[in-house]
């Protein structure tokens, strides 16, 4: 009988988180992420809370569109400026940070503290800009700048019936 840490691959259990926790930069260490990264660099952002079926299948789609996955996710700071509520995020931004880079979806991980996520998107210059739901992609001025460099922007539509928001007033209800 084999005792210690189970081995995969040669990799020992304990060392399997290192392979997603690799996909966490902060925002000063983007660029030599980056530079790892395939091409071309699909970039979404959101708050993404509590994983859901939704999130996952939106995820996966983005991913296809290119070589690599950028998710940027707002800070709890943020969050709490777009007024989901007193109590939002439940999870905070490195608990939320450590799921999505569990995704295989997803590429690199980071976040971003400004209303928007122009700066942000402005530092990585995806190549393909995704945001979900019914967003009027020509309305946002994260579209003209990806657009100013010959990006494309799309969104992606939602899964029917996932919202993090509806889950917690479910959860709430009882």
């Amino acid at each position: 009988m084999q005792s210690g840490p189970a081995s995969i691959g040669g990799m020992q259990a304990h060392d399997a988180p290192s392979a997603f926790l690799d996909k966490i930069a902060r925002r000063e260490d983007l660029r030599p992420a980056l530079d790892k990264l395939p091409k071309p660099w699909v970039f979404t952002n959101g708050v993404f809370d509590v994983l859901h079926r939704g999130h996952v299948m939106y995820l996966a789609q983005a991913r296809a569109l290119g070589g690599s996955l950028i998710v940027a996710l707002n800070t709890d700071a943020s969050v709490r400026r777009l007024g989901k509520g007193d109590d939002r995020p439940l999870n905070n931004e490195m608990d939320r940070a450590i799921v999505m880079a569990s995704q295989q979806a997803v590429g690199l991980v980071t976040w971003f503290d400004e209303d928007t996520p122009v700066d942000i998107i402005g530092e990585i210059r995806p190549d393909i800009l995704v945001k979900g739901g019914d967003y009027d992609m020509s309305k946002l001025p994260e579209t003209r700048l990806v657009e100013s460099w010959g990006g494309h922007a799309l969104a992606l539509p939602f899964v029917q019936g996932y919202s993090t928001t509806k889950l917690v007033q479910r959860i709430r209800a009882g």
